[in-house]
């Protein structure tokens, strides 16, 4: 997997290196402003002008993801269920509602505290360069970076099908947000630096404060919605999606923002919902 990671890391600067000498070649009255540069920026663009730092080792990374790994099979005998009794058509408000009843209860106090204790041991190893790699993954791993890997695969298609692809993927995000969205207003699990302030003082907690709440992670059930399609779309490059799934997950625990409960019943969920965008859709 690592050499998977350099060479996806390399194709980024890649893209870097090719759009700055055209940005070179454009004459200055032809150059967008700040705001409208702002405004119509793609995920390609985004990731272009902030592209990834060196990220997370296979051994750091490797434990939360067979934790997520673990998810897929329970996902797919449970949509198994909702497909038989549905079929292909799609009703997102029906499966999101069944969806939502999937997902476990959140963990009892004792072993939530018990995660909360794993979390605090990570925050004691941080480092400058894991603080960066986090932040780069926190601000890329909800949407940016799954947008690139398809981005990345449209190339080679029709036209026509790259946007249906893109269409059906942007629904499967949108979908993942909006379950887990649900989900943590429902069952009001406050996030560990909320629990202990100390993990990210810059956050700002006032005491008593409840959220935000974490139960479960958005990150992990986007991520693993778009590596489950992505994955039926291109099944060579499984393993590469994996990885980057991996590392979000990671990234969520070492600065705080998820214990590994969160992550799983995410990755959970976000498996199912890939499941059904996918049957939807007709693959």
């Amino acid at each position: 997997m690592k050499a998977l990671r350099i060479k996806w890391q390399y194709a980024v600067v890649a893209l870097l290196a090719a759009s700055a000498a055209a940005f070179g070649m454009l004459r200055p009255q032809l150059l967008p402003t700040a705001s409208s540069a702002k405004q119509k920026l793609s995920a390609t663009d985004r990731i272009k002008q902030n592209p990834p730092p060196a990220l997370f080792t296979d051994a750091e990374i490797t434990p939360i993801g067979k934790q997520a790994d673990a998810q897929r099979a329970k996902a797919d005998a449970l949509f198994a269920q909702w497909k038989k009794a549905h079929g292909t058509t799609r009703d997102d408000k029906a499966f999101a509602a069944w969806a939502a009843r999937q997902i476990p209860a959140p963990p009892k106090a004792k072993d939530r505290t018990a995660e909360l204790h794993q979390v605090q041991a990570l925050a004691k190893t941080r480092t400058a360069a894991g603080k960066k790699a986090a932040t780069w993954l926190e601000l890329n791993g909800k949407k940016d970076v799954w947008k690139l890997y398809l981005h990345d695969q449209r190339e080679l298609i029709p036209a026509r099908q790259g946007t249906a692809e893109k269409a059906e993927l942007k629904a499967a995000l949108k979908l993942a947000k909006t379950v887990s969205d649900q989900l943590a207003a429902r069952d009001k699990q406050p996030a560990p630096f909320v629990l202990d302030p100390s993990l990210r003082p810059e956050k700002h907690i006032k005491p008593g404060a409840r959220g935000p709440y974490s139960y479960p992670s958005r990150h992990a059930t986007r991520a693993a919605a778009a590596v489950t399609f992505l994955t039926a779309l291109s099944p060579h490059r499984a393993e590469d999606y994996r990885w980057m799934q991996d590392e979000v997950l990671y990234s969520r625990l070492y600065m705080a923002g998820h214990v590994s409960g969160d992550l799983t019943a995410g990755t959970l969920l976000g498996d199912l919902i890939g499941d059904y965008e996918l049957t939807v859709s007709g693959y």
